[in-house]
């Protein structure tokens, strides 16, 4: 979700269209919340409702009457909205869903906060924010959704009466159809995307980045025929790796290597594995170990640094058969 904000400084209306994805990733993820209560703690769409503009009267209020609240602006609060956002990836890779839904609200609360700004400017209100990406979202699911629900203020999804002609994309059969549809329909909507890479953000974390570029890609066609073809690339841009660094050439081995993670994130995309998630996990699973580590040389009251490589690697495969076993 991050990748939504962090680029709306050039204008109000960037602003408003990256609020916009957001809005529909926070709704989605709130959703995802409520399944995971008991059933009987699930509330109805009257007390959504309510506790909705019970949290915009309560923005309303701090707002006009708290000091902090009142000096914020747009590029005051956008520190803290990626921070906001981070938490909450945090708390997903986790699964804690108490701490889910914490963030969440964190999260709906910079959403609200935004729009607020927009409204006292005169540019845009809460009300624009959803309006628009409801409009989006008909426009960008034409298997679910007539073109002439765009603006409807009850949108009706399909089938009914005259709305069941033949129209470009109204027919999928899997999510990959949808995917793929979903690039070319950005691409012919009002302020879409000129092109098709134009909607990945210029400073999204570069392995996300690579991620999206080739997915986006792979969605006009241009992929691998088959995905086990992808290993011969993955080897050639390792071997031109190794070449460099024997060499002792930094510049080019700074160049192969990009290329040889940039076909490794392909593979893993190829495999339907998510790289990101995946260097989190190990990421965690280094914290874990090397903790482990620690905790012992302390115990021992002596220094990490005293500690031989040997002594090190004894404890990192200990902590590694505790967690095997723990399984």
């Amino acid at each position: 979700m991050q990748r939504y904000l962090f680029f709306a400084e050039e204008s109000a209306a960037l602003y408003f269209f990256n609020l916009m994805p957001l809005v529909y990733v926070f709704v989605f993820m709130a959703k995802r919340c409520t399944f995971a209560k008991d059933m009987e703690q699930k509330h109805t769409r009257e007390e959504k409702m309510e506790a909705f503009g019970r949290m915009l009267d309560v923005l309303d209020a701090l707002r006009e009457k708290c000091p902090w609240d009142r000096k914020q602006t747009n590029e005051s609060l956008r520190p803290n909205t990626i921070e906001e956002t981070y938490e909450l990836c945090d708390a997903l890779m986790k699964d804690d869903v108490e701490d889910v839904c914490k963030e969440l609200g964190d999260v709906l609360l910079h959403i609200a906060f935004y729009a607020r700004i927009g409204e006292e400017k005169s540019q845009f209100d809460m009300a624009d924010v959803c309006n628009h990406l409801v409009d989006k979202l008909i426009f960008r699911h034409p298997h679910v959704y007539h073109p002439s629900q765009i603006g409807a203020k009850n949108p009706r999804p399909l089938p009914y009466g005259e709305n069941e002609e033949e129209r470009e994309f109204s027919k999928v059969n899997n999510v990959d159809q949808v995917l793929d549809n979903w690039e070319q329909i950005k691409q012919k909507e009002k302020g879409g995307n000129k092109t098709v890479l134009a909607g990945v953000p210029a400073a999204l974390p570069s392995l996300i980045k690579a991620y999206r570029i080739q997915d986006k890609a792979r969605h006009v066609g241009f992929d691998w025929k088959d995905r086990e073809d992808v290993w011969a690339k993955v080897r050639e841009e390792l071997g031109e790796l190794e070449a460099e660094l024997q060499r002792d050439d930094k510049q080019h081995a700074e160049e192969e290597l990009g290329d040889f993670l940039f076909s490794v994130i392909n593979a893993a995309r190829l495999y339907k594995l998510n790289p990101d998630n995946a260097l989190e996990h190990t990421n965690q699973k280094f914290i874990r170990r090397f903790n482990y580590i620690e905790q012992h040389s302390i115990k021992a009251g002596r220094p990490l640094t005293e500690m031989t490589l040997e002594e090190m690697d004894a404890l990192w495969n200990e902590a590694k058969r505790g967690e095997k076993a723990d399984v």
